[in-house]
C-alpha cells in the first residue's frame, strides 16, 4: 500500500507540472496574438490608442494654425496704422517744407524789394533820379561856372548795363559836383582832384544776425554771388558759403579755395564786399 501511494502522488505532481507549462504557452501565444492584432490595427490607422494620440496632435496643429492667423492678422493691421502714420507724417513734412519755401522765398523778394526801393531813394535824394536827364559822363564834369547842358528829349530809354559799384562811384562823384564849392588858393590841398575812392580810415558797419550778414546798408546770405575787395584793389570773384557769429566763409569762384573774413576786418575796411549786379545804367 505505501508504495501505491508514492506513485498516485509522483503522478500528480507531473501532471500538475505539465498543466502550468501548458498555461505559460498559452499565456505567450494570447500575448503575442495580441501584439500582432495591434500591429495590424496600427497599419490599417484604426488602433484606438493611435486615433486618440492623432486626435490631440490635430487639435494642437489647428490651435497653431489659427494663433498663426491671428498673429499675421495683428502684424498686417500694425503694418497698415504705421503707413498711414508715416504717410500723414510725410505728407505734413511737405506742407511744412512747402510753406516755408514760399516763406523764406517771399521774405527775400521783400528784401530785395526793400533794398531796389532804397537805392531808388538815394539816387532821388542825391537828384540822380531815372528820368531823361542831361547827359551825365565823366567827360562831362563841368566846373561850377559852367552852364548846365540842355536835356535832349530825342534821347533814346536808358539801358542798364553798368555794375553796382560803377553806379555808387557816378553818385559819390555827383554829391561832390552838387555841394558848394568854396574858394580855395592853388597850394590848398582841396585844389588837388581826388579820385572817388574811400578813404583807407572809413569805418563800415557790419554785423551778423540770424545768419544773415549786415554789411554798408545791405543784407547778404549764404550762396549770395560778391565780390570781395582788398587795400590793394584785388578783386575776387567769390560766393558766401557760410555765416558764423562773428566772421564768414567765402569760396573763390576762380579755384574753389575759402577765405575767412572776420566782422573787425569789414568793418575797418581790409575788405570791401560789393554785390554784383547787372542793374547799372548808361545814358545814350
Amino acid at each position: 500500500m505505501p508504495d501505491t501511494e508514492d506513485a498516485s502522488e509522483t503522478d500528480l505532481a507531473k501532471h500538475d507540472e505539465d498543466d502550468y507549462v501548458e498555461i505559460k504557452e498559452q499565456m505567450y501565444q494570447d500575448k503575442l496574438a495580441s501584439l500582432k492584432r495591434q500591429l495590424q490595427q496600427l497599419q490599417e490607422g484604426t488602433l484606438q490608442e493611435y486615433q486618440k494620440r492623432m486626435k490631440k496632435l490635430d487639435q494642437q496643429y489647428k490651435e497653431r494654425l489659427r494663433n498663426a492667423d491671428l498673429f499675421l492678422q495683428l502684424e498686417t493691421e500694425q503694418v497698415e496704422r504705421n503707413y498711414i502714420k508715416e504717410k500723414k507724417a510725410a505728407v505734413k513734412e511737405f506742407d511744412d517744407k512747402k510753406v516755408e519755401l514760399k516763406e523764406n522765398l517771399i521774405a527775400e523778394l521783400e528784401e530785395k524789394k526793400k533794398m531796389i526801393e532804397n537805392e531808388k531813394l538815394t539816387m532821388e535824394l542825391t537828384g540822380d533820379s531815372m528820368e531823361v536827364k542831361p547827359i551825365m559822363t565823366r567827360k562831362l564834369r563841368r566846373r561850377p561856372n559852367d552852364p548846365v547842358p540842355i536835356p535832349d528829349k530825342r534821347r533814346k530809354p536808358l539801358n542798364y548795363l553798368l555794375t553796382d559799384e560803377q553806379i555808387m562811384e557816378d553818385l559819390r562823384t555827383l554829391n561832390k559836383l552838387k555841394s558848394p564849392k568854396r574858394p580855395v588858393s592853388p597850394s590848398s590841398p582841396e585844389h588837388v582832384p581826388s579820385a572817388p575812392m574811400e578813404s583807407p580810415s572809413q569805418r563800415y558797419e557790419a554785423r551778423i544776425e540770424e545768419g544773415k550778414l549786415y554789411y554798408d546798408k545791405r543784407w547778404y546770405h549764404k550762396s549770395q554771388a560778391i565780390y570781395l575787395e582788398s587795400k590793394d584793389n584785388t578783386k575776387i570773384s567769390c560766393v558766401i558759403s557760410s555765416v558764423g557769429t562773428n566772421e564768414i566763409w567765402v569760396r573763390k569762384t576762380s579755384d574753389s579755395t575759402k577765405m575767412r573774413i572776420y566782422l573787425g576786418q569789414l568793418q575797418r575796411g581790409a575788405f570791401v564786399i560789393r554785390r554784383p549786379s547787372g542793374l547799372t545804367y548808361i545814358f545814350h
